[in-house]
């Protein structure tokens, strides 16, 4: 997808499909099926192969992660996923499984505006009998039981710049400046801005940023009020802001301020900014965490596509097998 999410750290997770994957081919040599429509039709191996050479096409668009996000940030296609996750479902009984959930959709509507995108980003595949999820959709079904509200949280048929700064947030706090390397800089006041509105983020206080140091002048060689003498000893050697100074000895603002300024006057504090800086609330640490973890789900797949194709063929034989399944 470009540049609109951020790379993934590879991690022990992509050994996981890669060993489903060993297994599979495992059981394909030691499969004896009688004909080859047996292997095509009945084979739960054939199938799970067959969607990783699909999703290899599917995959080759540099703006899938952004279509697949878009995809699911929608509660309709949400709920669909986790129906046809146990199974295969027609058209008319997934319309049922909707009004239950008080969703109430024609046959066309579903079809269309709901099975469609998730069969276009390889979640969802249709068969004789109805429609069903893929492995991938079932991994990311399981993976969004974690947070159900993705598509309450993060604005749908976006550019995804909401999920790009949730993730580079869950490193630790940014400061403005470092995220207008992430997204284009005209637009990152407006997604901080919904990132806080709704909850994922919080922002800097204000006067937090502006903090106050003791300076190496010898205080012993100049004289203080008694309250300037309290302030000063109560500034830490890595710095306090005014806020908090007022907090901890117990004096109005306006007070703090007066004495810091004479204070500054004796040069024996200075004064140093430090930038503003944005972090993740609970919730928001969680959804970036989601996020990651989808993306690592995809790579996993995509790398398992890739093997997929480079080490497996379909090969259908005249006559008899003799111990060869019909996929190798």
């Amino acid at each position: 997808m470009g540049t609109v999410l951020l790379p993934i750290r590879k991690t022990e997770n992509n050994s996981d499909l890669f060993g489903m994957l060993k297994s599979l081919d495992a059981e394909c040599r030691m499969c004896t099926p009688i004909t080859p429509l047996d292997c095509i039709t009945r084979c739960k191996v054939y199938r799970i192969k067959n969607e990783l050479r699909h999703l290899r096409e599917t995959m080759d668009n540099p703006d899938y992660i952004k279509e697949l996000l878009n995809v699911l940030k929608n509660e309709t296609r949400l709920h669909i996923l986790q129906a046809i996750v146990k199974g295969r479902y027609s058209v008319s009984q997934l319309q049922k499984e909707l009004k239950k959930n008080g969703y109430i959709h024609s046959q066309d509507k579903i079809n269309i505006e709901y099975l469609r995108p998730l069969i276009a980003v390889g979640l969802a595949t249709e068969s004789i009998g109805g429609y069903y999820a893929t492995t991938l959709g079932g991994r990311l079904t399981k993976l969004l039981t974690c947070f159900p509200e993705l598509a309450e949280k993060l604005p749908t048929h976006s550019e995804c710049y909401d999920e790009s700064i949730l993730q580079f947030l869950l490193s630790g706090p940014k400061t403005y400046e470092n995220m207008e390397g992430v997204i284009p800089p005209k637009i990152v006041s407006r997604i901080i801005k919904r990132i806080v509105s709704a909850g994922l983020g919080e922002p800097p206080v204000e006067k937090a940023f502006i903090f106050f140091f003791k300076s190496k002048r010898d205080p012993n060689k100049e004289t203080f009020t008694e309250t300037e003498r309290k302030i000063y000893d109560t500034i830490p050697s890595e710095g306090i802001s005014a806020g908090k100074l007022a907090k901890e000895t117990a004096i109005y603002m306006r007070r703090i301020y007066k004495c810091l300024r004479g204070l500054k006057g004796k040069k024996l504090i200075f004064v140093r900014k430090t930038p503003k800086v944005y972090s993740l609330t609970c919730e928001g640490e969680k959804l970036a965490s989601v996020l990651q973890e989808l993306q690592q789900i995809v790579e996993d797949t995509r790398i398992s596509s890739e093997q997929v194709m480079q080490n497996t063929a379909l090969t259908i034989k005249v006559g008899g097998v003799s111990g060869h399944a019909f996929l190798q």
